[in-house]
């Protein structure tokens, strides 16, 4: 089969941290799954005094339809791109959806922050070392049509390239998150100025393929229509190898050894 992403997409993935693949699952698959979200947070689609929250989040979609979109073939010659074939475990489902109403309250959770991939041994925190131990990928699936105004993801273009100065230093154990968050914030590598900030908007069925150590953040809806979007990780077989002896490196592990050196 042919590849999804063209040797510029590819390259843009290594230099930006992220990539859109449009259509990367059947439009009506997306719009079968939004039904069935609707049902289950209690709203109204057609009543928006029943939007009473800015966020809901849904947990644990594993059923038929999610599971076709999580599988596309499409996705999964992108992943064999990106992460390397045989390297990452096909989803059996997405997980988590945050839907995001419009609504004049703060979300509570849009700041910039990296997502962390791994529990910490007692359990009380999550890591995320410089092998990206537990993620491959991070990925943005979405489920509705996303405009401006319709809260999409905000993305640190480049800002998966200021990360491993940060982790190098830590080894396997790895860094907590919230620490490593706070650590780059001080440093102004957070929210920082010279990276430019790009919406990650679209349409119902595409998918956002970012570098697991991309900054990104939530934000308010300002729109009138619901964001149906899901945050699923894409999990590795084992971890970023930054050392190969055949130099096979995938444009993930390309990216953080152009960060190191």
């Amino acid at each position: 089969m042919s590849d999804v992403l063209s040797h510029a997409e590819v390259e843009q993935f290594v230099a930006d941290g992220f990539v859109r693949v449009p259509g990367a699952f059947p439009r009506a698959l997306a719009d079968e799954c939004r039904a069935f979200l609707w049902r289950e947070t209690g709203c109204d689609p057609d009543d928006p005094t029943t939007w009473t929250r800015p966020v809901i989040r849904l947990d644990g979609y594993g059923q038929p339809p999610f599971q076709r979109a999580a599988t596309s073939p499409r996705l999964h010659r992108a992943f064999d791109q990106l992460v390397g074939p045989g390297r990452w475990l096909p989803r059996l489902g997405i997980g988590t959806f945050p839907i995001r109403f419009p609504h004049p309250d703060d979300p509570g959770d849009a700041g910039w922050h990296v997502d962390a991939s791994y529990p910490a041994d007692d359990g009380r925190s999550w890591r995320l070392n410089l092998h990206s131990r537990g993620r491959a990928l991070l990925m943005l699936f979405l489920f509705s049509d996303v405009g401006e105004d319709d809260a999409p993801t905000r993305i640190k273009a480049g800002s998966h390239r200021d990360l491993p100065e940060f982790l190098a230093p830590a080894g396997d154990e790895g860094r907590d998150m919230f620490d490593l968050c706070a650590e780059m914030d001080a440093a102004g590598r957070l929210d920082a100025p010279e990276r430019p900030t790009v919406l990650a908007t679209g349409e119902a069925g595409d998918v956002f393929l970012c570098h697991p150590f991309l900054v990104h953040s939530a934000q308010r809806h300002r729109g009138s229509v619901p964001k149906f979007m899901a945050q699923p990780p894409l999990l590795p077989v084992g971890p970023l190898r930054l050392e190969r002896p055949d130099g096979a490196y995938s444009p993930v592990e390309r990216a953080v050894r152009e960060a190191l050196d």
